[in-house]
């Protein structure tokens, strides 16, 4: 058809050609392509239209918001997302950046946020733990009970001991993989476990005081299992003493062994715990190169599935490390990931670099920043999202209330449970009944009927002649 007057030209895309298009036509193929590609690569030379504008059939007529998405719709034009977004995201990044080890650091000094109360207080719980920590230590003669609260000098031990929490290290200090974001010593071949830790630990922790305890450890991919039988083997021995501790176990990824998750997942932890640490285009910067972001979702997965059978309950959880240059959209997408893996608790901290040898940080993401991503995990359908800058993977407030998430999950187990032993008995009480009617309708027969039908029903007596024998 022929171009009319009111037809404008649009800018080429490159030099090699144009494209001459009607006004409507022109804003509805821009339209269409910043919804399923994002904004046009338009010249410079004119300004790009708004991308939630669409042009309406009767005489270029824009629409805006809502009623582009459906008017798009109608014909067929459906953007992945069609659902509102916040798209300021609290100011978090949308440019991705790659950390290094010596690279620069953000300008200035620390935020404030990260100051926090100095613990202590000789009427405080914290006071009482550390001295009754100590008296253990002493009368094991010396051998130490590591937690890694103290080893790491962990800001948030005064509000975790005073919360009853607390976190020990097993397997030694001594990891074999070497990760950019950790400053724990690393060799090949540390040194063997300590046999007789379960058992040590066990009593150390069942007469310390605590309601919460947190078992982790370094990664030890020199032993058979990477370390799971030596956890299940101490969570046993845990519960059998302090059958009401809540235990939750921190660990590696057993180099994706399945046997080794599954030892681990029905040893009777409450817990099961590992970090993915960033998102995925990120961990080949800052984990070891044995560690996967495709392989932690497995563990992850695994841990639930085996963990949640013969009427037990494991919830799984894992941390992810902020201000290591990853997008908001990262951070989403990974987000949605856990989901998919049945993840029930999730936690962000901020990453902060412990040597000059290692990761850069990137910057320090804010409170408010935070909170977005903890609103988000909420109403992606996390069971908890604790989400600040100091928070860590084992974190008080995250543990008080994973303990009161499941005594609440007990007791509505319990509560069904006694439903359906309610209704079973009832079901027996309806059966006995209905028996005891069919009995009325027997005795309802004529007196003869009822006799031929006994004579019926009466075993006949099998003749054995060795019995008759041994009678005579």
């Amino acid at each position: 058809k022929s171009l009319s007057s009111a037809e404008s030209r649009h800018p080429p895309r490159s030099g090699r050609f144009r494209t001459l298009l009607p006004t409507p036509m022109l804003a509805l193929c821009q339209q269409a392509l910043a919804l399923r590609c994002g904004p046009p690569m338009l010249s410079t030379a004119r300004p790009t239209p708004e991308p939630a504008a669409a042009a309406a059939a009767d005489g270029g007529a824009v629409l805006q918001g809502e009623a582009a998405k459906q008017w798009l719709a109608e014909r067929g034009i459906v953007r992945h997302d069609m659902a509102p977004q916040d798209h300021d995201r609290a100011g978090y990044r949308s440019e991705p950046v790659r950390p290094k080890v010596g690279g620069d650091m953000p300008d200035g000094p620390r935020p404030g946020w990260f100051h926090v109360p100095a613990p202590g207080g000789s009427e405080t719980r914290y006071a009482e733990l550390k001295e009754s920590l100590e008296a253990r230590r002493a009368d094991a003669g010396g051998t130490k009970l590591a937690t890694v609260c103290e080893e790491a000098q962990c800001p948030n031990i005064g509000e975790c001991w005073n919360g009853g929490t607390a976190t020990i290290m097993l397997l030694g200090d001594t990891c074999t993989r070497g990760c950019k974001f950790c400053a724990v010593k690393t060799d090949a071949a540390p040194e063997p476990p300590d046999e007789t830790e379960p058992w040590n630990t066990a009593d150390a922790v069942a007469n310390w005081g605590v309601d919460y305890i947190v078992l982790t450890s370094v990664d030890r991919d020199d032993l058979p299992d990477g370390g799971a039988g030596h956890f299940a083997q101490t969570v046993g021995l845990l519960k059998f003493r302090r059958p009401e501790l809540r235990v939750e176990c921190l660990v590696s990824d057993f180099a994706g062994d399945a046997a080794a998750v599954r030892t681990l997942a029905r040893s009777g932890l409450d817990v099961f715990a590992h970090n993915v640490e960033t998102v995925e285009r990120l961990q080949p910067m800052v984990r070891d190169r044995r560690a996967s972001y495709a392989q932690s979702l497995a563990v992850l997965r695994t841990a639930k599935d085996f963990g949640n059978c013969d009427g037990r309950r494991v919830y799984t959880k894992t941390s992810i490390m902020l201000g290591l240059g990853e997008t908001a959209e990262e951070v989403l997408r990974t987000m949605r990931d856990l989901r998919e893996a049945d993840v029930d608790v999730l936690t962000f901290g901020q990453y902060l670099r412990p040597t000059e040898r290692h990761l850069a940080v990137v910057e320090y993401v804010t409170p408010e920043q935070f909170d977005y991503f903890r609103r988000e995990g909420e109403a992606m359908g996390f069971r908890y999202v604790a989400s600040g800058p100091l928070v860590r993977s084992s974190y008080k407030a995250g543990e008080l209330f994973l303990a009161a998430m499941m005594d609440e999950d007990d007791e509505r187990d319990a509560e069904q449970q006694q439903q359906q032993q309610q209704q079973q008995r009832g079901g027996e009480v309806e059966e006995r009944a209905l028996g005891r009617r069919s009995s009325d309708n027997l005795d309802n027969r004529t007196p003869a009927a009822a006799a031929a039908e006994a004579r019926e029903q009466r075993p006949q007596p099998q003749w054995n002649p060795e019995l008759s024998v041994k009678a005579q």
